[in-house]
């Protein structure tokens, strides 16, 4: 792809999907979620943060390999988890 994940997160819906639990794959608190997030709108919320986000619409989560949402990659700008909350934010 061009792009090495090395220096980049990889963010996946259903990090945000306040109807999956945390055993799941939900990574953040039930009211940072939101429902039926999209890997575009998570791609438009980096966007709005400067993290630069490269949208991968045919991926899929490795436990849910049958699924593909699609997955974001955007720039490692503090913890993935200060960075999912900023984005949960603006979802």
């Amino acid at each position: 792809m061009g792009y090495r994940e090395d220096n980049r997160y990889v963010l996946y819906p259903l990090y945000f999907d306040n109807s999956l639990s945390r055993n799941a794959g939900r990574r953040l608190p039930l009211k940072s979620c939101v429902e039926k997030p999209t890997a575009e709108q998570i791609a438009k919320a980096a966007q709005s943060l400067g993290i630069h986000p490269l949208l991968q619409k045919d991926a899929s989560h490795p436990s849910r390999h049958w699924k593909r949402d699609g997955r974001v990659l955007v720039d490692k700008k503090g913890s993935k988890q200060e960075v999912l909350l900023q984005i949960s934010q603006r979802l």
